[in-house]
């Protein structure tokens, strides 16, 4: 028997929601298959399954919070255990030997609860069922049964539910209209019925304004909710102070436009400008240890690697895959890991390890055409460089105008540790490696 644990998605998570199980008990699992989903302030992922087998118990409900480390499910590594407490189900429902002939006439009132039940039996011919779609579902009471899903194996998603809501909203007019219709014909004998049917209409239009609601509710997503129960929290622990400093990324953009299409022929990624910025943060992070530090209790900790997360933007969230021992690489060898942890950050891919032991962050909002920002420090490190986009200005340089193609990058750090003198020294070896690159990418 093997226990499925709910892992630790980073240094700071102490806790995981289970939102979907991919299985159930009695199916059969291979090693590495995905078994459920989690979601957390840092990551939002599928966790694979430990061992093959078959699940042959699921201890945590779906929507569920619990503590790292709790057991979640239970993998018997042979189907023959599982099987056996079938022939024993068997037994027990023949031996209640009351006559089933005295409930015949309650038939007659067992339609009334099986009437209510179809529905969900049809929810799950129609796959797993989201916490967040249910919850929809209560709120607006809705017949699951009724709602085509569009999903994986038939799945129904949130648009679903919405796509559904919009049709309902559309249709109360010509459910208004037969309500009204079957007036007359219950008074069928008098006549002077259809001239009220005429007024009907006029009281439709302010239903149908009725419906349009001023607002609309929805509830956060579990990734959502640990996101603004993190940042509250970064905010509330670090003395958070933003410096900001424009760097010429004149030299590093002429020599991304000479390699960008041989890199993509090469490599099959392309060429931008995070990875320059993350081995300039690399290199004076090796210079200045304590912005690669944090802080426990009145101890600070220094930490021997440089581990760089990297930002990436989903549609629900935000996820920061770590690059371990990022100064130890180059421009390739950083895009190739940005490009990578991106794409299966985004794909529900990561592995709980490659969201830990960061000891610095990057995030990239120039790519979103933003000039500078003030980020909100990662806990439990003590800053985070944000870099804005690369835009082409005209400047005076040797006292001449001319055009240059410039950046802001804006250092959030805890001033609890570090303070301006230090932070400003900091960015200005980034900008003094950037301005002054010498070494090709390929």
């Amino acid at each position: 028997m093997t226990d499925v644990l709910m892992p630790q998605m980073g240094e700071s998570i102490v806790e995981g929601t289970l939102t979907r199980w991919l299985k159930k008990p009695g199916d059969a699992v291979k090693r590495d298959e995905p078994l459920f989903e989690i979601s957390t302030d840092k990551v939002d992922t599928e966790i694979p399954s430990p061992a093959e087998g078959v699940l042959k118990e699921t201890l945590v409900e779906a929507g569920a919070t619990v503590q790292i480390n709790t057991v979640v499910a239970r993998i018997d590594d042979g189907s023959a255990g599982a099987a056996a407490p079938a022939p024993a189900e068997a037994p027990k429902a023949e031996a209640p030997q009351p006559d089933p002939a005295p409930p015949a006439p309650v038939a007659a009132e067992a339609p009334v609860p099986a009437a209510a039940e179809p529905a969900p039996s049809s929810n799950e011919d129609s796959g797993p069922i989201s916490p967040l779609v249910r919850r929809m579902a209560r709120e607006h009471n809705l017949d699951l049964a009724k709602i085509p899903g569009t999903g994986a194996g038939g799945r129904i998603t949130k648009a679903d539910v919405e796509a559904y809501l919009a049709g309902q909203t559309a249709a109360p007019s010509p459910v208004a209209a037969s309500p009204v219709a079957a007036a007359p014909v219950a008074t069928a004998p008098a006549t002077p019925s259809a001239p009220p049917a005429a007024p009907k209409p006029a009281d439709v239009a302010p239903v149908a304004a009725a419906e349009a609601p001023r607002v609309r509710v929805e509830p956060m997503s579990i990734m959502r909710q640990k996101i603004a129960e993190h940042m509250v929290m970064s905010k509330a622990t670090s003395a958070h102070v933003t410096t900001v400093h424009r760097v010429d990324m004149t030299k590093i953009a002429k020599l991304r436009n000479a390699r960008k299409n041989l890199v993509k022929e090469r490599y099959g990624f392309s060429l931008t400008f995070l990875p320059f910025i993350t081995r300039a943060a690399a290199e004076a992070l090796r210079a200045f240890p304590i912005v690669n530090a944090s802080i426990q209790g009145s101890n600070v900790l220094y930490h021997n690697e440089v581990n760089v997360g990297i930002a990436v933007a989903l549609d629900n969230g935000l996820i920061v895959p770590v690059i371990k021992h990022a100064d130890e690489k180059n421009v390739i060898g950083l895009q190739r890991a940005i490009a990578d942890l991106a794409n299966r950050a985004r794909s529900k891919q990561l592995k709980p390890d490659e969201v830990q032991g960061g000891t610095f962050s990057i995030t990239n909002f120039g790519s979103f055409g933003s000039l500078f920002a003030t980020p909100v420090i990662n806990q439990p490190q003590i800053a985070i460089l944000g870099i804005g986009a690369v835009n082409k200005e005209v400047v005076v340089v040797d006292d001449a105008i001319a055009i240059r193609d410039m950046a802001y990058l804006a250092l959030t750090f805890d001033h609890r540790l570090i303070d301006g003198a230090l932070a400003d020294q900091f960015c200005l070896r980034i900008k003094t490696v950037l301005e002054n690159w010498s070494e090709d990418v390929l």
